[in-house]
């Protein structure tokens, strides 16, 4: 039997989110760019001797079922390593919120695809990690390497970027009870800008290299990056929680920008630096507490998911 292998799983936010249009499969067209942050989950595993495949979570609410991501992907894997026989007992120890626009499910199957890889010594490269990944969800295959990378299709097609040369700090806040349907927030962007969408191919590749060309994704210095989201435009009038999370980030001295990420209802303030993002979550706090919202600071990281030493 192996040593137990420990992995953590960051969240994402979205520096940047477009909706072009919509795919001959039914999907949308993104132009995206994703950031990891040191908000993380850790999986744990070890090997079985029966092969079964177990898990179990710190958080109750959480089911640890046949349709968690991190089980799925685990029979992925075993499924596509031909090794049958194979099992392994995971737990989960949560900290990103459940259900918030920060790929934390994404980021746990991701983790548990690169853990038991590397528990089960089957030697899958990378990339064909990323390939097993996105036949499970759109933001897993980003979730895997992680980083700065811009993300187009449905998410699953990568170009990695190199990481932003400023050390930005990061505020999130959410409210714990509330949560947003990603199908019903793109269902709602068609409703509403379904008459702006872009129709083609062609169309779709002139936007992407725009957003490749886009001067802030060089490492940058002093420029403040331009969030874009177009979600949080159908999304935030219709959710009082996420108009209220950025009423309080829009409010902090010495925020640069501030956006939701994904399809909410986490929102989230850009600072010069982690410094700045933990005084200002510490001058919000109170404020927090009586509007019944969690917030968190973080930083920028260069990757996604890590193996532990």
């Amino acid at each position: 039997m192996t040593a137990p292998v420990r992995v953590t799983a960051p969240a994402k936010v979205n520096l940047h989110l477009e909706v072009l249009g919509l795919r001959s499969d039914g999907f949308h067209e993104l132009a995206m760019v994703m950031q990891s942050i040191d908000l993380s989950d850790e999986l744990c595993c070890e090997n079985t001797a029966d092969g079964t495949l177990s898990l179990s979570c710190d958080v109750p609410d959480l089911s640890c079922g046949d349709d968690n991501l991190i089980l799925r992907a685990a029979r992925l894997l075993r499924e596509r390593s031909g090794f049958n026989e194979l099992g392994a007992q995971i737990h989960l120890s949560k900290r990103i919120p459940i259900g918030a626009g920060l790929a934390g499910g994404s980021s746990d199957g991701a983790a548990a695809l690169v853990a038991l890889n590397h528990l089960w010594g089957l030697g899958f490269e990378v990339s064909q990690i990323e390939r097993l990944a996105a036949d499970l969800g759109s933001d897993m295959p980003f979730c895997v390497s992680g980083g700065t990378q811009l993300c187009f299709g449905r998410g699953e097609q990568l170009e990695p970027l190199q990481p932003l040369e400023a050390q930005l700090g990061l505020v999130l806040v959410k409210d714990p009870r509330v949560s947003v349907s990603t199908p019903w927030a793109y269902g709602e962007c068609r409703r509403q800008r379904g008459d702006h969408y872009l129709i083609d191919e062609a169309s779709f590749e002139q936007r992407r290299q725009l957003l490749r060309d886009a001067s802030w994704l060089c490492p940058i210095g002093g420029e403040v990056l331009p969030l874009r989201n177009d979600l949080q435009e159908v999304v935030a009038p219709q959710t009082p929680s996420v108009q209220m999370a950025l009423e309080c980030l829009q409010a902090l001295p010495g925020q640069l920008q501030s956006a939701m990420s994904g399809s909410g209802p986490s929102c989230f303030a850009l600072f010069p630096d982690r410094t700045g993002a933990d005084r200002a979550l510490q001058h919000l706090e109170a404020e927090l507490q009586g509007l019944g919202l969690c917030g968190w600071s973080c930083s920028l990281i260069p990757h996604g998911v890590k193996l532990m030493a």
